[in-house]
């Protein structure tokens, strides 16, 4: 028996859990499979009345359930833009401990929706350039592909590659495209974060006229939410510039596109063409 789980990194906020949701019970539709929603952390603090009356999911308590269930293969799908510590420290040490104690059950773990060593894939590029793309009204605004900002260097890796891909689909409708991290580690060796949004808005060919933010973020929350950190970095920054108007896209796990790249994912990984990692039943039989 097989338990597929849609997995993101977690929130306090009720919206990210709902998308998450929302985005797995599309994927079970394209499927025809059922797939479970769950983080990796922090949404089961969130009260249940604020999830229509249905706690949260976390992976290791929903995937021992379903161990308990009598599931022998368990597949992660990664509801995740490139390889961050989640993905590679903390995920395969849950899933170590659930093996030790039922070791008759494999899991796999599919690509996150970036595969930088897979073919190469324009299609979350042209979804934020659809977003964008809904911002513009015959003027050519500058745009500034923000995400939260990493410590690792493979994960800011994907949001380059992605600013790059972005401004060859756009390069006829805007003035340019900027990659930024909302926040960054203290040290230079973090610099590779750079630059910050608040900084890249102080430039002077993003200070004036219109900029689009192309959001590199999955779902609503203290960050991309309403009010969140983003929107209060842009608000003093028309604050600085009188003459700035920054216009915020929609998050790129919003648009309906999504499912389908998280549907190759997952095949992906169900037909053993490429995963992420690969943990082997330890024994043919559960203890």
């Amino acid at each position: 028996m097989r338990a597929i789980f849609l997995v993101d990194n977690g929130s306090l906020r009720p919206a990210a859990t709902l998308n998450l949701r929302r985005i797995a019970a599309e994927l079970s539709q394209k499927l025809d499979e059922p797939v479970q929603a769950a983080s990796l952390l922090h949404s089961n603090k969130i009260p249940p009345d604020e999830l229509e009356g249905t706690p949260a999911l976390t992976l290791g308590p929903a995937a021992e359930c379903s161990a308990e269930q009598g599931a022998t293969e368990l597949i992660v799908v990664p509801f995740f833009f490139g390889p961050s510590k989640a993905l590679t420290g903390y995920l395969p040490e849950r899933m170590a401990a659930l093996q030790e104690k039922f070791p008759g059950v494999s899991v796999r773990v599919a690509q996150p929706l970036v595969d930088e060593l897979g073919d190469i894939d324009l299609r979350l590029a042209k979804l934020l350039a659809d977003n964008v793309r809904e911002h513009l009204n015959g003027e050519r605004p500058h745009v500034a592909l923000v995400d939260h900002g990493s410590p690792i260097p493979d994960v800011t890796a994907v949001r380059n590659r992605l600013a790059g891909q972005l401004s060859v689909l756009l390069e006829e409708e805007v003035a340019c495209v900027a990659a930024a991290s909302m926040e960054r580690r203290d040290g230079d060796e973090y610099r590779f974060n750079e630059p910050l949004l608040e900084n890249l808005l102080d430039k002077p060919e993003f200070q004036a006229g219109p900029v689009v933010l192309a959001m590199l973020f999955l779902s609503p929350g203290r960050h991309a939410g309403e009010g969140g950190d983003i929107d209060e970095i842009c608000r003093a920054a028309e604050k600085r510039h009188p003459a700035l108007n920054v216009m915020t896209a929609k998050l790129v796990g919003e648009h309906a596109g999504i499912v389908d790249i998280l549907h190759s994912r997952l095949r992906q990984a169900i037909d053993g063409e490429r995963f992420l990692l690969d943990l082997p039943a330890l024994s043919d039989t559960p203890r």
